[in-house]
């Protein structure tokens, strides 16, 4: 394309016979995620390049410089679903003699299942437990029994990190609640310990097994939205950041991003000769608004990456690519116009924000 500079002594008009051809220009806008037409003109404003070059000729199709809220957002495919399961495994031998139905939910102090008639309750936690709690005992497994007891209504001990004589107390009196025999010590597999609440997925014993092994999977209650993000996309995320899930049926629900991984994963993609692999970070998204229906379910996920408040904006297919470097528009004035160089900002939704431009001011959008 030749390039033709204006003379740097003094802005001038342009004789109609020496104008500089235009022509598209294909512009990526990177994690604009937008791509669009731009109109490439061979101006040149000389020196600084912040002159500007007239035309003799009003351009057919215009635009007005708005002022507006621009936002870039990203859709991606996910899944609903309450999370990855965990395996209830009974570690006491016996007899499987009560289950809970699949899709029911287990709260703390309720039984998970039974063993020879006797309950296995729900405590909530982060470790297991690994050993007899008894008289004298210490460690964070105490104070986790301690502080469960506490909850369930049981008193008299401090939640610390040691068993006393009131700690047994309690258990005791839990134990005969519970309709157990009364030890006043807690074996590990006297009870099942998990971060929160339980929804029961699948059942993996019947009635009347043996009690060892895995007994049941579950989940957590609250249904979420994972999203296997390409790496190259991880930037795009944040923890708070506000999101729209669609699902199935097209009706859309309010999401935010709750966990983006610090782990990447190569799997592969495609089949036979054809395979390829992908790299990704697994991001977590809470969900409101939900109605029952969807337990699981493939949806999309639009995430809102960037929001610019309160900026000028012209369409995309406005921006004129300069000799000189960078971008600039036609500005329409009466029957002439004239080539203005802005610097542009978020590329979003056709639009592209701008700088050196006033609002209401006309520009040329070359077809």
């Amino acid at each position: 394309m030749t390039q033709v500079r204006a003379d740097t002594r003094a802005p001038r008009p342009l004789p109609p016979r020496r104008r500089a051809p235009l022509r598209a220009l294909a512009w990526s806008g990177g994690a604009a995620l937008l791509a669009a037409a731009v109109a490439a003109a061979a101006l040149g404003f000389g020196g600084d390049a912040s002159g500007t070059a007239v035309a003799g000729r009003t351009p057919p199709a215009t635009a007005t410089v708005t002022r507006t809220t621009l936002t870039e957002t990203r859709t991606v495919d996910g899944t609903l679903g309450y999370g990855d399961p965990l395996t209830v495994t009974g570690k006491t031998p016996g007899t499987i003699t009560w289950l809970p139905s699949e899709g029911s939910t287990v709260t703390r102090g309720d039984g998970v299942y039974s063993v020879d008639a006797d309950r296995r309750p729900l405590l909530y936690g982060a470790m297991p437990l690994y050993r007899t709690l008894r008289d004298g005992v210490e460690g964070k497994d105490v104070e986790l029994l301690e502080r469960n007891l506490g909850k369930l209504g049981y008193t008299g001990f401090d939640a610390d990190d040691t068993f006393t004589w009131a700690t047994r107390e309690a258990v005791e009196d839990w134990q005969e609640d519970l309709g157990l025999d009364v030890t006043g010590e807690v074996r590990p597999g006297d009870v099942v310990v998990a971060r929160g609440p339980l929804r029961v997925a699948n059942l993996k014993k019947a009635l009347g097994d043996g009690a060892t092994g895995p007994v049941l999977t579950a989940t957590g209650t609250t249904r979420e939205v994972r999203v296997d993000l390409d790496v190259a996309e991880e930037h795009l995320v944040r923890k708070g950041m506000e999101a729209t899930v669609e699902l199935p049926d097209g009706t859309t629900v309010d999401g935010e991003v709750t966990r983006v991984g610090k782990v990447a994963t190569e799997t592969a993609t495609g089949s036979g000769t054809g395979q390829d692999t992908a790299t990704t970070v697994e991001v977590t998204l809470s969900v409101t608004g939900l109605k029952k229906g969807y337990d699981s379910a493939p949806v999309d996920v639009t995430i809102v990456a960037d929001r610019r408040a309160d900026v000028l904006a012209v369409p995309v297919g406005a921006l004129i690519a300069l000799a000189e470097g960078g971008y600039g528009v036609q500005v329409v004035e009466g029957s002439s116009t004239r080539y203005v160089a802005v610097e542009t900002g978020l590329f979003a939704d056709g639009e592209v924000e701008v700088t050196g431009l006033d609002e209401g001011m006309t520009v040329a959008v070359p077809a």
